[in-house]
């Protein structure tokens, strides 16, 4: 047991290995105790692309407040929106919130597009900073070759009448995008028509054009301001309706916990990509060479955290199966001698299933060309240069076996009569020379038959060696 212990420690992929999976379960376990909340308004900031990280965010904070007793939960804004499961996921949360929940667009410039347009309309309060707008909220995955969302075919005009299926399948998403928009409107009592606008059209609005037309509740610097012109509302959340004192009331920044922080960094396409690639590559490069174990053990993790990415990011499955046979195929080709087939279809299947991988449009939620051709070129130099090597290899002579004693030059070390000894490559070998030899001659193998070598006489101009 010593030996084996002393072996595991002292390799220090073992201590990176269990340190990531202390963290992991660490996070089951609070970073601090439940404390008193009341009075106060927690502030989370929601930026850049909203998807799986940004959920969980809101969602912790959420649960965090009620448990707590925050009076108020503000989401400051500034997106050009995400992916349609996280949004759906953040505006169930708001809508089932005892706590109000403010929807801030700010500081000024900031947008809150998309996605951020819907979550702006399930708030309890909608607000927005000088010069900054919303709206544009067209689901950007429609199927390719469909109309644009000003030119679809009015409704009305179904299937029967000659609507190409791929027009009726935008026709749905949208339809349904309009329902789900005009549903939150009723609910919070904003202007409908200009929310069916956004998702038609997509139509934008300033913050003093929105607060004009009913989209929003008011317009407020910053968030001192934002708090003085909140107090004395009335709002209704689930379980009845609350007056909002905000005077004087604490905020408090909430900030995303590391949990969120590596979700939000893994969950990037290009990074689960990239991960997916080094994690398939660490375990074939193990199986190839037993014993390395620091390209399995880094290769086991990678793949590993890509399969946490690919599970809450929208994947197709055959995109990803592409890319799985792709791989198989190149790395067969170095073994299963195919002439480069299995290697060019692999990159063909490899090339394919990256691009279809991911199965969204959204904005900062493609795979970038650029890494998915590196990939490709990588992959294909890579079994080029394998391909190369090996055949190299068969044009190199012989070094070992019989074949390699055939051609090889040594000296004479003893003569007796009918036999005498000569050393090849430092070994002393008993030969037969049909032509007569001396003591010290160089002579060439031409004949092996068994143990026993026929050589013949080297002449001095003959010499290779």
């Amino acid at each position: 047991m010593e030996p084996f212990f002393f072996v595991f420690t002292s390799k220090w992929y073992f201590w990176i290995l269990g340190s990531l999976v202390c963290l992991f379960l660490g996070g089951a376990v609070p970073a601090q105790q439940n404390q008193n909340l009341a009075g106060t308004a927690l502030l989370l900031d929601v930026r850049g692309v909203i998807g799986p990280a940004t959920s969980d965010y809101i969602q912790r904070t959420m649960a965090k407040s009620n448990t707590e007793g925050a009076a108020l939960i503000i989401l400051r804004m500034d997106t050009p929106g995400g992916l349609d499961t996280a949004m759906r996921e953040i505006i169930q949360d708001v809508l089932a919130s005892p706590v109000p929940v403010v929807g801030y667009v700010a500081p000024s410039g900031a947008r809150a597009a998309s996605a951020g347009t819907y979550i702006m309309y399930a708030s309890h309060i909608a607000a927005m900073a000088p010069a900054t707008n919303l709206g544009a909220a067209t689901p950007v995955h429609l199927p390719m070759g469909s109309q644009p969302p000003g030119e679809a075919t009015p409704p009305g005009e179904g299937e029967e009448a000659g609507t190409p299926p791929k027009d009726t399948l935008a026709r749905k998403a949208i339809n349904d995008a309009v329902a789900y928009i005009k549903g939150l409107a009723v609910q919070r009592g904003r202007n409908e028509r200009w929310a069916e606008k956004a998702v038609r059209e997509a139509a934008s609005l300033s913050a003093q054009e929105a607060l004009e037309m009913e989209v929003i509740d008011l317009i407020a610097q910053d968030i001192p301001t934002l708090l003085k012109r909140l107090d004395g509302r009335n709002v209704k959340v689930v379980g009845g309706e609350i007056t909002l004192q905000t005077t004087d009331m604490t905020i408090i920044p909430v900030e995303p916990n590391w949990r969120d922080r590596l979700l939000a960094m893994i969950a990037h396409p290009n990074i689960a990509y990239i991960l997916m690639l080094v994690g398939i590559y660490g375990l074939i490069f193990e199986m190839a060479n037993p014993g390395f174990i620091l390209p399995g053990v880094v290769g086991t993790i990678s793949l590993l955290l890509a399969l946490y990415a690919f599970q809450v990011l929208p994947i197709s499955s055959a995109g990803l199966a592409l890319m799985l046979l792709g791989i198989t195929f190149m790395a067969a080709e170095v073994f299963v001698p195919s002439f480069g087939a299995l290697g060019i279809g692999g990159g063909i299947a490899f090339v394919m299933g990256s691009v279809i991988l991911l199965d969204v449009e959204a904005p900062g939620y493609q795979i970038s060309w650029s890494l998915i051709v590196a990939a490709a070129v990588s992959s294909a130099g890579f079994l080029y240069m394998v391909l190369l090597l090996a055949a190299r290899s068969q044009q190199r002579p012989v070094v070992s076996g019989r074949e390699q004693m055939l051609g090889a030059v040594g000296k004479v070390t003893a003569v007796a009569r009918d036999k005498m000894t000569v050393r090849i490559h430092g070994e002393l070998w008993s030969a037969q020379a049909r032509e007569p030899t001396t003591l010290g001659q160089r002579v060439r193998v031409t004949e092996l038959e068994g143990l026993t070598l026929t050589v013949k006489p080297e002449l001095e101009e003959d010499l290779h060696d």
